[in-house]
Formats: C-alpha cells, structure tokens, sequence
C-alpha cells in the first residue's frame, strides 16, 4: 500500500525535474541565439544592445518590487523594442557600426522633445523636426513610437546656415540695399593680442 501512495508522488517530482531542467535549456538557448546575432555587429552597436539590455533589466527589477505601475512597465519595454528593432535597422541599411543618439516617444511625450509638439500625422521619414531630431519612423510595438535621430551639433549648424542663406539671398537679389549679416565662420571679436614673453 505504501507503495501505491509514493508512486504518485515520485512521479509528480521526476516531471517537475523534468519541466525545470527543460526551462533552464530553453533560456540558454534563447541566450545562446540572441549572442550569436549580436556578433555580426561591430564594438558600438553591441555596446548600444548592451544599454538596451541593461535598461530591460531595470525596468524588469522595478516591476518585480512593484515599484512601477503596469502601464509604465509596458510602455518602456515597448519603447526598448522599438529602440533595438530601429538601431538594428539603421545599422544594417548603412553598413556602418555607428547608432545616432536615438529617441522612441508616443504621442503624449512628443512635449518632452518639443516645446511646442508638431502634429505627428505629419511626419515624413528623414524629415527634419524643430532643427535637432530626424523623423526616422513610427513603430508599433505595444503603443506607437515615434523614432528621432538627434542631429549632432555640425548637422545643426550646417541646417540654420542654410535657412540663414535663404532670406539673405532673397534680400541680396532685390536690391534693396539691406546688408544680409554675418557670414558663418566670420566673428565679430578682433583676434586676442600676444605679447611676447
């Protein structure tokens, strides 16, 4: 008789074992499969993967101390996705180990990039927006994300010479006589006196 009663209870125990161990393959597996796609980038796209996956891992912890709200979980792991799937992409299309400063935000959060938010329906990919960010797309992963690539200083200095360049040449071409101002790389400071030592 006893050994009906552990026979059963051997059984639930060899299957729980099994189911474990069966897990534990599973994640090395999926670990195993997510390096091996990471090594046909360069040093900077992995280290940009590796922030996204630290960032994950925060966002995981907070969750499990309840310290965020479900809503706020979801969002950010959405917006993570979206930031790895856009920096894969980039880094694919160009052939270049190089990922722009990159921003994910849902209509909502356009307030935090903007002061005054552009209407998002009128984006147009590579667009530029508010002569610092790049429309790069719109993706869904849980909540739509609008993707920005944060122009670097030169850029921005190069696209405000250009919108500088256009009224002037309008104002030059009428002979008006209004003088069309400062030229980029001129300045208004007479160079610093040196005197011998």
């Amino acid at each position: 008789m006893s050994n009906l009663t552990s026979l059963p209870r051997l059984f639930i125990s060899i299957s729980i074992l099994l189911l474990l161990s069966l897990a534990v393959i599973a994640q090395r597996s999926n670990a195993s499969m997510t390096v091996d796609s990471d090594e046909e980038f360069g040093p900077v796209m992995r280290a940009y993967l590796g922030y996204l996956s630290n960032e994950q891992e925060v966002v995981d912890d907070r969750a499990s101390r309840r310290e965020i709200t479900a809503a706020y979980y979801h969002r950010n792991v959405g917006r993570i996705r979206a930031l790895r799937q856009m920096a894969i992409r980039l880094v694919r299309q160009s052939g270049n180990d190089y990922v722009p400063e990159l921003e994910a935000v849902t209509q909502d959060e356009l307030r935090t990039l903007f002061e005054i938010p552009p209407k998002a329906t009128g984006f147009r990919v590579n667009e530029t927006v508010g002569n610092k960010f790049r429309f790069l797309a719109a993706i869904h992963s849980g909540e739509v994300f609008y993707l920005f690539a944060r122009l670097d200083p030169y850029e921005q200095a190069e696209l405000m010479a250009q919108q500088k360049k256009v009224p002037s040449t309008l104002s030059s071409g009428s002979g008006s006589g209004v003088a069309s101002g400062q030229r980029v790389g001129q300045t208004t400071t007479r160079p610093r006196r040196t005197s011998p030592k």
